[in-house]
């Protein structure tokens, strides 16, 4: 069967359609896209056909040319299908002839180095400009392009093809070498993180070892001055070794998907012969073998054949098969067109381009190569996925907050040693000690000072984000994600926006039938508003009338004669038949047919399709033709008379018919003349399936007495021509509404992903009509909030400023090549946004590189579509990816969670160290070495696995994704690392000091064992209460928000119970058993009650903070310079907001309209969001009823107030003295500014 689909038409370019060319049974409504084309008019553009874009201009400038055209101009007839580069390249005749090549011979098997050259000017049709808008100009690569090696010469000895080769390259894309396991150790070591700690472990292992061996002990006393050192470089060596065989596992995991697609042979013809070669040796001018089933290596234009129809779906998107046209047919009607003739109706529907990565359905046939290697579609595709992913965002604040680190605690070391060795110089005239003991006490005071910097460097940060991921990894495989890329899991939870495919990701890539019309009886389905933003409205619209019910009530509402006569008019006229496809019975052949089969099969009781044929006395076929648009089958009824089964385009087949079926319940068949209202009603029916953007497909049939008629008297052979003559007064059966059905859990993920703050755009192959449609459908396209729906040739054409102006409020991107989607990934990470991108065929392969996060479909998805992805959904469910997003942003929880107490513990032993060691008389810490070892080592450990093994709860998704942009720690968390750490230090400090008074220690005993078992008492009280403080503060850090049930889900993660328990543990057995390691003694039950008591007040006090309003927090920070991800930068702070409304005023991603997103603007967040939040307080609610000395005398904060006395006192000075010269007098306030509370504190910066 050849059929082909009405035309629909597309703005700018004369790109062949994508849409279904082989299911001419189908109508649509044609559109004229954006409006830039006249309806229905076709024109030739050949000032721009071969205009480079900015993304192949490397591949226009070739040096010593032998051939008529480069690489570039070649690429131009698939990017997307152009039929105005085909024309301009003068056709088949002038490719074969540009290229040196013959259509029937092939290429010569002797070529080598060629001589002479042929010119453009010699192939092209007269006055086509060789490069498009830049004339006969050569286009100059810009930046990186101009390194490529897309074109780089090569080849340039002798040998077979030797100038074709050197011009065109060969098949073969360069080899991506696979990094060895020590190659991914150190890209794992590299972390500033790890180097940090390495720098800390080798300083704290010298002096270590140096200590425990270069330095007297007492008796008894242990030798363990060298266990940090060592147990921080064991730390490291844990990370790397789980991160590199992590990386090496999925390495070797997906390595084996390049080995799959393996050589093969391919047929060509040279030198007049058919022949078989390796398909990495197929050249540019080659003619190839097309037959079904082949997978399309190369690029080409199609010589002939016979019914070439190919799938497309997995390098284009589009799901339909392309049947294929001979070039010399296409070129004729093209010609036609340039010389001023008529363009046929369906002229967009030729289709010469044969395109790799596609694969032949049907049909045999030739076809000459025109790009191959790293210049053709495949190839590209294959090259952009060739780079090294970038830093994760939080691998990037950790590298920040690692160097911040490293300077707080350079600076606190440094200057704790400068107030010892000031100390230690000021004790000299009064220092008895030998030389000797001199150094040694030098030496101490230098260890202490080093010290802090070990303290200030958190040790368990890298295990922490490890553990989280590897954690969260597992979990996610479960809920069918398999992350291929461990850190991709954790930039998920912070993804801004999904860019998703249409085919098969939003939609099921399977044509069903979701709407039909039975007569004037019953219908169901087909009731979507139309989508009528780019059509005129009629002027009076027809009342449909039919019922409208569900398919199962449609299906009890028919007898056993109607649903007869709907089988045998689908199953008898067909020629798509029963077979296996990946282990499944299902139907093969042409899509729309398919849909009408599964109909019958799923609803109305069909048998197999063969048994059905066969039951049926088939008399006569009549194949479909384009030319009229409709097939029939000619069958033998059981009482002897014939009945002429008819099905293709709607209003075709309504055009013909005079009757129409009654009463489908009835078991008797009967039918009804068709009145002029009847008519009119299933016009609009058909109006408004295709509105809809449904397939239509019209069913029809007729009884004769006798076969054939005596109109057709003498006729062996029925061409749907002769057919003609008796195609008239037919009885409608049904009109059917055929479409490619979303996915059930689509509309609901969607939503999620609006309430999470994740902007979801669709990009697809398939026409601006259809795109806008099914992402109306699932919620993506909200033209009313300002949403914009482009096709990919004019979104490339935009400049970089209009890019980034319109992207954020791009919804749709229709007909995109693979080149739209990365420049639409690339444009949205320069706004600073996460992006994920979906997808499932070889064409999402580079924006899946490109991207943060790339999901692949795991049943559907292409290979190169899954080495290409970091995510691999295996259910291929979009609803997976809400999932992902979940489990992202608890990884993302837990490493801040876990920061969170990591600080508080850093924070306040750093400064516990800094200020007993200055106040002791002999430069040591309260904490001792050992002690530290346990609070900063072994409790990061298990706080890491406590920690990070939260999973996701169900609040995750309701609030907004963090920026790239926004502090690793917010405002929030520092209110709670502070305020944390002013407790924890008020009662380790007190208790140091003040304890001996106000326990009854004897510290200053006359007995020397007495005073010092007294001062070891203390100290050990000093350690237990640090420590338990640190166990009941791990309770408060596991909420971030300033919600106070810090118990919520603590039953649903029995690590943190257990994780716990052993903590609790530990402590216990160091108290009793601890003796000389820890240089502790035993505590009586007071002690312990007391140790335990002071612990838990973290937990009240963790509650105050809470409630202690974020806005007072920020108020109460001097305004200094601080480092950048500091939550506290107004400035930075203020410009981050600022972003933030103006992404809000341009995105449409949220469900309240502008007022809403005004007030949000100036609101603060709610409880159960954590993440950095830009503070500006509400407006007062009463301000507007104040009076307006009231307003114009509302301080806002001693300093602001001051420095406004000041420019008063200034302004008096001035009038007084009669001075122009204070420039500060003209300075002057707004009052109403004043008036909002906080907005105040910003202007005096703007007067200063």
């Amino acid at each position: 069967m050849s059929d082909t689909d009405p035309p629909k038409n597309e703005p700018e370019s004369s790109a062949a359609k994508t849409s279904n060319p082989e299911d001419g049974l189908a109508t649509q409504q044609a559109t004229s896209g954006s409006g830039q084309r006249v309806k229905g008019a076709f024109q030739l553009n050949l000032d721009d056909a071969l205009s480079p874009d900015p993304t192949n201009e490397d591949m226009y400038d070739v040096p010593d040319n032998k051939f008529a055209f480069s690489p570039g101009q070649l690429s131009k007839l698939l990017n997307p299908k152009s039929l105005d580069a085909f024309y301009a390249l003068g056709g088949l005749a002038g490719l074969e002839k540009g290229l040196r090549t013959d259509r029937h011979a092939g290429l010569s098997t002797d070529e080598s180095v060629l001589d002479g050259t042929v010119r453009f000017e010699d192939v092209a049709p007269q006055g086509v400009p060789k490069y498009g808008s830049n004339g006969d100009t050569v286009p100059m690569a810009k930046g990186e392009k101009a390194n490529t090696t897309a074109t780089t010469p090569a080849h340039r000895g002798g040998g077979q093809f030797a100038d074709r080769k050197r011009v065109f390259r060969d098949n073969r894309l360069p080899e991506k070498k696979a990094k060895s396991l020590l190659e991914l150790a150190w890209i794992a070591y590299n972390d500033k993180v790890l180097i940090l700690l390495t720098i800390a472990a080798v300083v704290s292992l010298a002096l270590g070892l140096y200590q425990t061996f270069g330095v007297p002990h007492e008796a008894g006393e242990a030798r363990v001055e060298w266990v940090e050192g060592v147990a921080i470089m064991v730390a490291i060596i844990i990370v790397v070794a789980v991160g590199t065989l992590n990386d090496w596992q999925m390495q070797r995991q997906f390595n084996t998907l390049n080995k799959k697609a393996g050589d093969r042979t391919v047929k060509v013809i040279r030198s007049g012969k058919s022949v078989e070669i390796s398909v990495f040796d197929i050249m540019v001018g080659d003619v190839m073998h097309l037959f079904a089933g082949d997978m399309v290596p190369v690029d080409g234009i199609f010589i002939n054949g016979h019914g070439v129809k190919c799938d497309e779906s997995s390098a284009t998107g589009e799901s339909d098969l392309l049947k294929k046209t001979a070039a010399d047919d296409v070129f004729a009607v093209l010609d036609n067109v340039a010389k001023g003739g008529k363009p046929p109706a369906d002229i967009e529907k030729l289709d010469p381009f044969i395109i790799s990565g596609s694969k032949v359905n049907e049909g045999t046939g030739t076809f000459l190569v025109t790009a191959v290697g790293v210049n053709s579609s495949y190839g590209r595709i294959m090259m952009s996925m060739h780079t090294d992913q970038e830093d994760t965002p939080l691998q990037k604040k950790l590298n920040n907050l690692a160097d911040w680190i490293a300077k707080f605690g350079g600076g606190a070391a440094l200057l704790l040693f400068i107030v010892l060795f000031i100390k230690f110089l000021a004790e000299l005239p009064r220092n008895n000690d030998t030389p000797d003991q001199k150094g040694q006490t030098f030496l101490r005071l230098f260890i202490t000072s080093v010290t802090v910097v070990v303290v200030a460097v958190p040790e368990g940060l890298p295990l922490a984000v490890t553990l989280a991921l590897a954690f969260a990894t597992t979990r996610m495989m479960k809920d069918n994600n398999l992350v291929r890329v461990l850190k991709a899991c954790e930039t998920m939870g912070n993804a801004t926006a999904v860019c998703s495919d249409k085919t098969g990701t939003l939609t099921q890539n399977k044509m069903t039938v979701v709407a039909t019309t039975l007569g004037k009886s019953l219908s169901f389905g087909g009731t979507d508003a139309p989508l009528d933003e780019d059509e005129e409205k009629p002027a009076k619209a027809v009342e449909i009338n039919i019922p409208n019910v569900t398919v199962g009530e449609f299906v009890k509402g028919l007898s056993t004669t109607t649903k007869q006569l709907l089988i045998q008019s689908n199953a008898v006229n067909s020629t798509a038949f029963e077979g296996d496809a990946d282990g499944e019975k299902t139907f093969i052949g042409s899509k729309t047919e398919v849909a009408l089969l599964t109909l019958c099969r799923d609803h109305l009781g069909a048998g197999p399709i063969q048994e059905e044929r066969a039951n049926a006395n088939v008399v006569q076929v009549v194949p479909f033709d384009s030319a009229v648009k409709y097939m029939a089958t000619v069958v033998k009824l059981p009482n002897g008379k014939y009945r002429a089964y008819v099905k293709g385009a709607s209003e075709i087949l309504l055009s013909k018919c005079t009757q129409l079926i009654t009463d489908p319940a009835s078991e008797e068949l009967t039918s009804t003349a068709m009145t002029d209202d009847d008519r009119a009603v299933f016009s609009q029916t058909i109006t408004s399936y295709a509105g809809q953007t449904l397939r239509t497909i019209g069913s029809s049939y007729r009884d004769f007495e006798s076969w054939p008629p005596p109109e057709l008297a003498g006729q062996q052979e029925l061409t749907a021509a002769e057919f003609d003559k008796v195609h008239k007064d037919m009885t409608l059966v049904a009109i059917y509404g055929i479409k490619d059905p979303l996915r059930p859990t689509v509309i609901d993920a969607i939503k999620d992903c609006r309430r999470a703050g994740v902007t979801v755009r669709m990009v697809t192959g398939d026409n601006i009509l259809t795109g806008r449609a099914i992402a109306k459908e699932c919620g993506i396209y909200h033209p009313e909030e300002g949403g914009i729906a482009m096709e990919g040739p004019v979104f490339r054409r935009k400049s970089e400023e209009e890019l980034k102006a319109l992207v954020p409020k791009l919804q749709v991107l229709a007909r995109s090549s693979p080149e739209d989607k990365r420049i639409l990934v690339r444009t949205l990470k320069e706004l600073g946004e996460t992006v994920a991108v979906t997808g499932d065929g070889t064409n999402d392969a580079p924006a899946l590189k490109m991207a943060d996060i790339g999901f692949a479909m795991g049943i559907a998805g292409t290979e190169v579509a899954k080495e290409a992805a970091a995510i691999i959904l295996m259910d291929d469910n979009f609803a997976s990816i809400v999932k992902g997003i979940s489990w992202g942003r608890a990884v993302n929880d837990a490493v801040k969670k876990f920061l969170q107490f990591q600080l508080t513990v850093n924070v306040t032993a750093v400064v516990l160290t800094f200020v007993s060691s200055v106040a002791s008389d002999d430069e040591e810490s309260v904490l001792n070495a050992v002690q530290l070892l346990w609070v900063n080592l072994i409790m990061d450990t298990f706080a890491a696995l406590a920690l990070a093994t939260d999973p996701p709860s169900a609040s995750v998704l309701d609030r907004k994704p963090d920026k790239k942009s926004a502090p690793l720690i917010n405002t929030r968390m520092m209110k709670m690392i502070i305020g944390q750490a002013i407790c924890q230090l008020a009662i380790t400090l007190v208790l140091n000091f003040a304890g001996a008074s106000l326990l009854g220690y004897d510290v200053n005993n006359a007995l020397k064992h007495v005073r010092e078992h007294e001062q070891e008492r203390l100290r050990t009280l000093v350690f237990n209460t640090f420590v338990w403080l640190q166990i009941f503060n791990e309770l408060n850090n596991r909420r971030l928000d300033n919600k106070l049930n810090i118990f919520e889900g603590i039953t649903r993660n029995y690590f943190f119970i257990v994780i716990n328990l052993i903590m609790i543990g530990g402590q216990v057995l160091i108290i009793f058993v601890g003796g000389e390691a820890f240089k502790i003694t035993p505590l009586n039950g007071k002690e312990w009650g007391l140790s335990i008591g002071l612990g838990a007040i973290s937990v009240p006090w963790g509650a105050f903070i809470r409630k202690f309003p974020d806005a007072w927090a920020e108020a109460m920070v001097p305004n200094i310079p601080r480092p950048h991800f500091w939550p506290f930068n107004r400035k930075e702070k203020a410009a981050h907001a600022k972003d933030e409304d103006v992404e809000q005023a341009t995105s449409t991603s949220d469900d309240t309209g502008a007022l809403k997103q005004k007030q949000r603007k100036r609101t603060l967040p709610a409880d159960g969001e954590p993440g950095d939040h830009a503070f500006e307080p509400p407006l007062r609610t009463l301000t507007s009823l104040r009076g307006k000395r009231a307003t114009s005398n509302i301080r806002r904060g001693f300093r602001e107030y001051m420095h406004d006395q000041k420019l008063r006192v200034k302004d008096m000075a001035k009038e007084m003295s009669g001075s122009k010269s204070d420039v500060s007098a003209k300075v002057t306030l707004a009052a109403p500014v004043v008036a909002a509370p906080g907005l105040g504190r910003q202007v005096p910066e703007v007067a200063r």
